[in-house]
């Protein structure tokens, strides 16, 4: 009876093996194409126009290294711009960092929106309507408070946007790691995981959402879609904004220049419930893509074909081919398309990052709470319902 089981239990272990080594490889044309791409555009890039810009930046207390992050978009090579910082806590520790920006930077133009209105419950969009208040130009860029950037970033991210059939242009990003194990997981799933299907995703069927490290519009369209106030109450807003700006029929371009995000020292508690807060994000948003994940965990699949098989010849070297694609994968992306310097000092984390990640798709099919910067929430179909702190229960 075991012998029947287990060989029943190697005919989808095949399954996966096969449906993830063919994901890999699309990850690695992708990027190879994007690679080209870049390349390309940087021999033949025009000069670009170059219109006023609000960059706006939400923020909800102190991230790793937020200083000089704020520091990097008041460093910009660009002609004129605005910078608005928005909390909606009077008291919020990084006002601080606000106004020391402002003391170094008294020539650029650096403002503080402080907003206790909650106009929904996602507080960081409603900080985004009620900011947008003060913001005086029609081209518009939001990024997340611990992004960091070269001072060529506000030029290359808007030029796309020039071409009237260019919606949004958003960006793809690096983690740099803090010293613990949830962090140094969080950094490599970012660079070997995330960004390969977000390439993967542009090379098959274009981009319909924005990331949160860049999203760069116009206000004109905006205002078509209703405004932050129609998306006020959903999880993903980065993913909201760039999907119904892409409903207008406008493109959302990915930008070639990458950004970088300094993560904080998660503990092991905190890295799986901040993946477990984006995994259910993802899951109400795109529901039949984020099922498929199942067939892209070619490591676990690997694994089990192997335990099923009773460590079979055929199966070590399905578990080696495996393995070479998904570090290939983590090398082409990480390295030469993200820059990542950490890619190759974390590689041999790769395993236990995708079991990882396979426990947390498990984890995120069911339930439906989240936990954000503090507070906690139902979830519905993508809409965000806050719990009381009294009720903890998870149903």
């Amino acid at each position: 009876m075991m012998h029947f089981i287990l060989n029943i239990v190697q005919i989808p272990a095949v399954i996966g093996i096969i449906s993830s080594s063919l994901y890999y490889l699309i990850c690695l044309w992708s990027a190879v194409k994007f690679l080209g791409e870049r390349e390309s555009g940087e021999a033949a890039r025009p000069t670009p126009v170059l219109p006023p810009i609000s960059l706006l930046k939400p923020l909800k207390g102190i991230d790793p290294e937020i200083y000089e992050s704020f520091r990097s978009h008041c460093q910009q090579d660009y002609p004129e711009y605005e910078i608005i910082f928005g909390v909606s806590d009077p008291n919020d520790p990084a006002i601080e960092s606000v106004r020391a920006l402002q003391r170094e930077f008294p020539d650029r133009r650096i403002q503080l929106v402080v907003s206790p209105k909650i106009l929904g419950a996602n507080v960081k969009v409603s900080n985004l309507a009620q900011m947008l208040l003060e913001a005086r130009h029609d081209y518009l860029m939001i990024n997340d408070s611990d992004i960091r950037v070269e001072h060529d970033y506000l030029r290359r991210v808007t030029a796309p946007l020039a071409e009237r059939r260019v919606g949004m242009v958003t960006c793809l990003y690096r983690g740099v790691a803090a010293a613990t194990l949830g962090s140094r997981l969080e950094a490599l799933g970012i660079s070997t995981d995330f960004c390969p299907s977000v390439l993967a995703a542009r090379q098959l069927e274009g981009i319909h959402f924005g990331l949160g490290s860049t999203l760069a519009f116009r206000r004109a369209e905006l205002e078509q879609i209703g405004g932050f106030t129609s998306f006020v109450d959903y999880l993903a807003d980065d993913y909201e904004l760039g999907n119904r700006i892409a409903g207008l029929g406008l493109a959302v371009e990915l930008s070639e220049i990458v950004v970088e995000t300094y993560l904080p020292p998660y503990n092991l508690r905190e890295f799986f419930a901040h993946q477990l807060r984006w995994a259910r994000g993802v899951r109400d948003a795109r529901a039949g893509g984020y099922l498929g994940l199942v067939f892209t965990f070619g490591i676990p699949w690997a694994l089990v074909a192997l335990a099923a098989s009773r460590a079979e010849l055929w199966a070590w070297g399905a578990l080696a081919f495996t393995f070479f694609l998904r570090l290939a994968v983590a090398l082409v992306v990480g390295r030469n398309v993200l820059k990542d310097r950490q890619v190759l000092k974390y590689l041999w984390l790769i395993p236990l990052r995708d079991l990882v990640a396979l426990a947390v798709w498990i984890a995120s099919l069911g339930g439906h709470t989240v936990t954000w910067r503090g507070d906690r929430f139902r979830l519905k179909d993508g809409k965000l319902y806050r719990i009381p702190p009294q009720t903890t229960s998870d149903v």
